[in-house]
Order: structure tokens, then C-alpha cells, then sequence
């Protein structure tokens, strides 16, 4: 239980750190897949 628990919380602090790079990377991905939407859209 105690790995268990310390693990949750090694990863909690990773994403509580890394939470901006998580983002920015969903934006691009975002923005990748509305672009490819509106190119075979509008070709």
C-alpha cells in the first residue's frame, strides 16, 4: 500500500509540473486534426 501510495504521488508532482507541456500538447494536436478537417473540406 505504501508503494501504491507513494507512487500516486510521484505522479500527482509530475503532472502538477509538467501540466503546461500536457497542454501545449494537446493544442497542437488539436489544431493539426482542425486543419486536416477544414483541407479535406475545402480541396
Amino acid at each position: 500500500m505504501t508503494t501504491i501510495r507513494a507512487g500516486y504521488r510521484s505522479l500527482s508532482q509530475l503532472v502538477d509540473l509538467n501540466w503546461d507541456r500536457l497542454l501545449y500538447a494537446a493544442t497542437i494536436i488539436v489544431a493539426l486534426v482542425a486543419g486536416s478537417f477544414f483541407g479535406q473540406l475545402f480541396l
